[in-house]
């Protein structure tokens, strides 16, 4: 994890001045800066050896995340697909959330169509779910049913996970896919326009999930977890 991590890293940097100086469209270098940037999540993965009913169980939560996403296509900007991946990272570790988010980003897009925002949203969204996993195992989310007062907390930190992250993630590459001249002022009408009208809406649908199903979800993944040992270290289901 530590090697992959730094030679991504590395590349990422020579990427990013070879662009620079070659004078590489800025979609082509941030498209493979983020690729870049999943490679160690992946590689950890997959060194773990996961058994097959893992991959079923994720694989379910992936499409899950994908059909939310589909169901609401004709709401702008509702994608209650965040909550679920952070459901997700919650119940099974920030490992499963990253993968289930990247994943979901990806098969959905094969609805909505691909294009160079597809890595920024594979990005966006496996973060959401490696967050939360992270807080789970430090204790700060509880992974099984939720009382009233976590419901709400944990609601709310979805909608800042969307505002402070995933949003400004998903308006960085708008910045450097669809700005001609990238300039202070034409990034902060981007990061402007995109928090009004496409944050916010994004952030509600996503308390929204997490406070409708949340609770719900999380107390029949916690039986599997529990059960199987899914994504727990040392502890493989047998």
């Amino acid at each position: 994890m530590i090697w992959s991590t730094a030679l991504c890293l590395l590349l990422s940097v020579v990427i990013l001045v070879a662009g620079d100086a070659l004078g590489f469209r800025y979609c082509l270098t941030s498209t493979a800066i983020v690729v870049l940037s999943m490679v160690p999540f992946a590689v950890s993965f997959e060194s773990r050896r996961p058994q097959a009913r893992e991959i079923v169980v994720l694989a379910v939560m992936c499409a899950i995340a994908v059909v939310s996403r589909v169901v609401f296509a004709g709401i702008p900007h509702v994608k209650p697909l965040v909550g679920i991946v952070m459901i997700t990272g919650i119940a099974f570790g920030g490992q499963a959330g990253f993968l289930t988010g990247t994943l979901a980003a990806l098969v959905s897009n094969f609805i909505f169509g691909q294009g160079p925002w597809t890595p920024w949203q594979m990005l966006a969204y496996g973060l959401a779910g490696l967050l939360a996993g992270g807080l789970a195992r430090a204790g700060l989310i509880p992974r099984g049913a939720w009382s009233m007062p976590q419901r709400i907390g944990v609601s709310v930190l979805g909608f800042l996970v969307v505002v402070c992250m995933v949003g400004p993630i998903l308006d960085t590459c708008t910045v450097f896919t669809m700005v001609s001249t990238v300039t202070p002022e034409a990034a902060l009408a981007v990061y402007s326009i995109g928090f009004a009208t496409a944050n916010v809406p994004h952030a509600i649908a996503t308390f929204a999930t997490l406070f409708l199903v949340g609770s719900p979800m999380l107390a029949k993944l916690n039986r599997v977890r529990v059960k199987y040992g899914f994504m727990e270290a040392g502890k493989m289901p047998k």
